[in-house]
């Protein structure tokens, strides 16, 4: 095991490149991506914002507070900030960037929820590391912070029924279908379940739980 020396907040303690220690947990920047903007609270590319606010809802934060172009939440007893950046999604890595800098946090102490078209509804993957695969937020996170280096729950959303029925942009710009809200739910409450067993128990043990089917307690549509 290597600890560093503490720097502000934070003390950074890792056993492996996948594992996190307790003491990392405590330093922990935990980002929901999304659009601001009533227009698209409801829509299929916000479905991070819900997520994480299901989270600080058990964790009694309320992420009302404005800092680093976002809406952001401290849970004291965790140690861990809540983030929605306000930036819109394809400028969200520079809202978390200055979050990082100000709280002397790193990359790998950050965790990312955020929809994914190439995962079903009704699953999630959880990983550390990876492309952006297409989508802007995750994009931008790489190009502001260097690295790909942090922790992804991809929150699967679908895809359009037919090709060429939707653009891909429209179709996560979109709001749920009737069959699909009524999942929503169990989905947001199965990541929320993710992430408090993550910081419970580590993001590996998340992964063993959740990165497999029916894990979040609905039923993927075709």
């Amino acid at each position: 095991m290597v600890c560093g020396a503490r720097r502000g907040p934070s003390y950074v303690c890792m056993q492996d490149d996948h594992g996190l220690e307790k003491k990392e947990r405590e330093g922990l920047l935990i980002v929901g991506l999304g659009n601001p903007e009533a227009d698209y609270a409801d829509t299929r590319h916000n479905l991070g914002f819900a997520c994480v606010r299901e989270l600080a809802r058990r964790l009694g934060v309320s992420v009302d507070k404005k800092r680093w172009q976002s809406r952001v939440g401290r849970a004291e007893s965790r140690g861990v900030w809540l983030v929605m950046p306000q930036t819109y999604m394809n400028l969200s890595g520079q809202a978390v960037a200055k979050a990082l800098k100000d709280m002397h946090l790193t990359p790998q102490q950050t965790w990312v929820v955020y929809d994914e078209l190439d995962l079903p509804l009704c699953r999630m993957r959880i990983r550390r590391g990876g492309s952006g695969a297409g989508h802007n937020g995750v994009l931008s996170l790489i190009t502001s912070l260097g690295t790909d280096d942090f922790v992804r729950f991809r929150v699967g959303i679908g895809k359009p029924s037919r090709k060429g029925s939707q653009s891909g942009v429209h179709y996560v710009l979109g709001r749920f279908t009737k069959a699909e809200a009524e999942r929503l739910p169990n989905v947001i409450n199965g990541v929320a379940d993710a992430l408090e067993l993550a910081l419970d128990a580590g993001v590996e043990r998340a992964m063993d739980r959740f990165n497999r089917p029916n894990a979040l307690g609905c039923e993927e549509l075709p």
